[in-house]
């Protein structure tokens, strides 16, 4: 359980595109939690390096960028509505869909393998959940971040179901890219995130697992609200 009594802890795991993002921030916004996207401050640290041009695989450079760096997230106000998911600042600065290129992306990934990185992360990301109810997701929630939760979740898909998401969400945002380079990125991603040496993807014991499948979002985030509200009046 979450250390106080009147804040709520979500921890959501999975791989990527398995709708981790999407699903948590409507569940945050039904329930009136905060909704932290753990894997923006992973961007933010590949985004830290390309502008300091340092080599993403160097984490004795990126460690001093990151650890002061100020990193920051909320709910998107009334003059940010254009589809993102969260407010994220880094260092004052809106970095909101700066982090969403491509380039990022990969770079996020290979940036999440370094041990001190995710440690230095680790701790901002807890000092975020530490003063208030939040839905937070990302790679490593359950088992690492938010150990003592109130609800554990691991969101899951098929790799082709994953992989045409993926490849939809680049197309609306307007990149050109084949389906078969984003199925085989993300077995690629999938890999790396298993195959870390500290804190690889994995399930809990004590976690609920959702595949997403066959599932609308809607009844994802009804399976998931009717479940919190359920434990809050039983708290």
């Amino acid at each position: 359980m979450s250390d106080s009594q009147s804040s709520f802890q979500i921890a959501i795991d999975g791989p990527v595109a398995a709708g981790k993002g999407t699903v948590s921030k409507l569940v945050a916004s039904r329930l009136g939690f905060l909704y932290v996207d753990t894997g923006a401050m992973y961007r933010m640290t590949a985004l830290l390096g390309i502008r300091n041009q340092v080599n993403l695989d160097d984490e004795q450079a990126l460690l001093p960028l990151v650890k002061k760096s100020k990193m920051e997230m909320r709910t998107p106000n009334e003059n940010e509505q254009d589809g993102r998911l969260v407010t994220v600042f880094l260092n004052g600065e809106d970095v909101s869909w700066k982090i969403r290129t491509e380039e990022v992306s990969q770079g996020s990934s290979k940036v999440a393998v370094h041990p001190l990185i995710r440690k230095e992360l680790v701790k901002k990301q807890q000092q975020i959940a530490e003063a208030q109810s939040v839905v937070m997701e990302g790679r490593d929630i359950t088992h690492t971040v938010l150990p003592n939760a109130d609800l554990k979740i691991f969101l899951t898909a098929n790799e082709i179901v994953r992989a045409k998401r993926r490849h939809l969400d680049l197309l609306t945002k307007g990149i050109d890219v084949e389906f078969e380079e984003v199925y085989q990125d993300l077995l690629q991603r999938d890999a790396r995130d298993s195959g870390r040496e500290t804190t690889p993807l994995q399930i809990t014991p004590d976690a609920w697992v959702i595949d997403t499948s066959d599932l609308s979002i809607n009844k994802v985030i009804e399976l998931i609200t009717t479940k919190v509200k359920v434990m809050q009046e039983n708290k």
